[in-house]
């Protein structure tokens, strides 16, 4: 019974990795959105009947005006979270397992064979997720036609570093795949020992660990060679993917994926796409001229904990050039950051509040001198920033370059200017960050608007 069970898996796995390469295959925008509406209304229609909190959430709205359904964000989610996912698991008994795995390190346990999952929380808010054996194969398909160099007729070695490991990565590991966990908790000297023996093909990390890892390569402490490197859980900053790929001497992938789905992949050139066949988007516009937007994702894949009209909270640029891929998926030119990350500062005359984002704050401190190699920047309030940075050879960081700080405020100034905004106070501190458990956030807002 238990070889019929695997076999049944192992088959479901082959059907969604076919269909996802067949769907690669769109040409046309308008029949790939035309689809995708028959696809979330036939969803919808399941989730009403079965969720509870969404029979409630949408009553009195027909399924085809699903665009006007409310929305949700974690702390909705989470509120809910007993009558909003479709298994009858309530919050008290999955947060149970999900704080024992986090403790023991032991993800395997499950809940009638639902795997569960607990998000980092970087914003005090924990969330937890549910994934069915049904919804593990169409992720562990979808995931290896995305991202497999080669398909699965190839032999492929996988390292996927994370903070906390689950059913559904090892999932990955069939036929000729090999996977192998590396926990962002163990000491570094034990990850570069196992890498060297393992020899992974395909490498998995936030943008930090990879860069820590070109750093140990420059050095000679690390010899490998993947075929392909793929940066996940944390914004890819454009200082870390030169270096990395200098060092690798090839270009670095993306993953865009959270708790409420897998959002986005690179295609093979590098660019960043919506899943837009298993995810729709929507775009809550923040600048029009500059393309950015809040994505609010609709997942019409997921049943047991339905994803719908669901409000994240990243800033996400769309891009205005085609991909020679020719996909007629939308393109992402870049995944900036947080929305609670957005800089703040005062209007010159007014005082109301003017939003820098992020990308305006590293665009601003990379481009005052080729030789930054590492930085932070920390709002405390609206009239202060603290930037940390370091410089090439100078590891330490025992003196301040003040030519550089000099670059660096004159640029934020200017950028105040152009919004006729004031100029905050700077002050500048040695950089600290070790990758790990903790996600690096190169520019960060810890106050309150």
């Amino acid at each position: 019974m238990k070889r019929l069970s695997e076999l049944l898996y192992t088959l479901r796995i082959l059907y969604h990795y076919w269909r996802t390469r067949r769907l690669a295959g769109w040409t046309s925008k308008p029949k790939l959105m035309n689809w995708q509406e028959q696809k979330i209304i036939q969803h919808i229609r399941r989730i009403r009947k079965q969720s509870p909190f969404y029979h409630q959430w949408w009553q009195g709205i027909p399924d085809h005006q699903w665009r006007d359904f409310p929305l949700i964000d974690k702390s909705i989610m989470m509120e809910h979270f007993d009558q909003l996912n479709t298994l009858g698991i309530t919050k008290e008994e999955a947060m149970q397992i999900a704080d024992q795995a986090e403790q023991t390190r032991d993800f395997e346990p499950t809940i009638q064979g639902v795997t569960i999952g607990l998000s980092s929380g970087t914003s005090g808010n924990r969330g937890l997720f549910l994934v069915s054996p049904q919804e593990q194969a169409q992720w562990t398909g979808t995931v290896l036609a995305k991202l497999l160099p080669g398909g699965i007729r190839q032999q492929q070695k996988i390292a996927f570093f994370l903070r906390a490991n689950s059913n559904l990565y090892e999932s990955v590991q069939k036929g000729k795949l090999q996977f192998r966990y590396f926990d962002l908790l163990v000491p570094l000297s034990e990850h570069i020992q196992q890498l060297e023996s393992y020899r992974p093909s395909l490498l998995i990390a936030p943008a930090s660990m990879l860069r820590l890892l070109a750093e140990q390569k420059t050095a000679g402490l690390l010899t490998i060679q993947p075929q392909k490197i793929i940066s996940v859980a944390e914004v890819l900053d454009p200082l870390d993917r030169e270096y990395i790929e200098s060092v690798f001497a090839q270009n670095v992938h993306q993953v865009y994926q959270c708790t409420e789905g897998f959002l986005a992949a690179t295609c093979a050139y590098g660019h960043l796409h919506l899943n837009e066949d298993i995810v729709h988007i929507q775009k809550e516009i923040l600048d029009e001229q500059s393309r950015r937007f809040v994505p609010i994702v609709t997942d019409f894949s997921r049943r047991s904990q339905p994803i719908i009209r669901y409000r994240l909270n990243d800033i996400l640029t769309e891009s205005v050039e085609p991909c020679p891929c020719g996909s007629p998926m939308l393109r992402i030119e870049r995944i900036e950051g947080r929305y609670d990350d957005i800089i703040y500062v005062a209007h010159q005359t007014t005082e109301e509040l003017v939003p820098l984002f992020p990308d305006l704050i590293t665009r601003a401190i990379i481009g005052a001198s080729p030789a930054i190699e590492h930085y932070r920047v920390i709002q405390y309030d609206s009239h202060q920033l603290e930037i940390s940075y370091r410089l090439t050879g100078n590891k330490d960081y025992v003196a301040h370059d003040e030519a550089v700080e000099a670059k660096i405020i004159d640029r934020i100034q200017h950028i105040c200017d152009t919004l006729q905004a004031v100029t905050p106070v700077i002050t500048f501190t040695a950089y600290e960050f070790t990758p790990g458990i903790v996600k690096l956030r190169r520019v960060e807002r810890k106050w309150k608007l």
